[in-house]
């Protein structure tokens, strides 16, 4: 069957879309080889001299690895609850079960600024305020609703009829699902692991109303660096976390293919 050709309009639309999407990388790549002492662009010299300067500020580093810790921890729990959430949910269908996935993924719907203000009320009461604990609730909330979506959309795409053979074959339901629904999910699961991991190493707004003069995640101590500073220290940061992020992607193509893990 012949394709219709795709309108020249249309082709420019979308190469312009691109444009406008990867103009602040296009910017922020240069920047972060300027010589200059302060931002300017285009740069009037060229140098490593912000790369080599972060090991000058141990606050990055040691911000850097709780950011990495923080988001791995989150990460693991994320899986861990909304792996046998999404099973329930989807599998049995209990008695208002749309209504109840609604409201795990409500967090979705909220502007940023409002959920991080409503955890700050309620951490402070509870004493969680500027702890590794809050944060670490925070960002659980923030990520689980990502995690609970993508799982519950890749057991929905797994055939019943598969669980139903193994089960007939005298198949325990711990061993259906270990031997049977898990292999099939974990295009799924590495999906919402990704997605889970990235959104809280990225997450800047909740962590600047949970976090503390001693406790601070990498974006939170960019954050307060552009504001006292206007050096390119933080282009060349944001440079290396996009390298980070693009590792992260490669490693799941190689390892399973970004439309088997992301498009269902």
């Amino acid at each position: 069957m012949d394709e219709r050709p795709i309108s020249r309009i249309l082709i420019w639309l979308a190469s312009a879309s691109f444009l406008f999407l990867l103009a602040p990388v296009l910017i922020v790549i240069p920047l972060s080889f300027s010589g200059d002492v302060f931002m300017s662009f285009p740069p009037s010299s060229w140098s490593l001299r912000w790369y080599a300067s972060i090991g000058q500020h141990p606050k990055m580093i040691d911000a850097f690895f709780f950011s990495l810790k923080l988001a791995g921890a989150v990460t693991v729990v994320n899986l861990l609850i909304a792996v046998p959430a999404a099973y329930a949910l989807v599998r049995l269908a209990p008695p208002g079960a749309a209504t109840l996935m609604s409201v795990l993924t409500a967090p979705l719907l909220l502007p940023t600024i409002v959920l991080a203000l409503a955890m700050l009320i309620v951490a402070a009461r509870a004493g969680l305020l500027a702890t590794p604990q809050g944060l670490f609730l925070a960002h659980l909330v923030v990520t689980l609703p990502y995690a609970l979506r993508i799982i519950s959309t890749a057991l929905a795409t797994v055939p019943i009829a598969v669980e139903e053979a193994a089960a007939t074959l005298g198949a325990t339901p711990l061993t259906v699902f270990r031997r049977v629904t898990l292999p099939l999910i974990i295009p799924g699961l590495v999906a919402a692991g990704a997605l889970s991991f990235l959104v809280s190493f990225d997450e800047v707004v909740l962590s600047l109303f949970m976090s503390g003069p001693r406790l601070s995640t990498l974006p939170v101590e960019m954050y307060h660096h552009v504001e006292s500073r206007a050096d390119p220290l933080v282009a060349a940061i944001s440079v290396l976390l996009v390298l980070f992020t693009l590792f992260i992607v490669i490693v799941v193509d190689r390892s399973l293919g970004l439309a088997r893990t992301f498009v269902k």
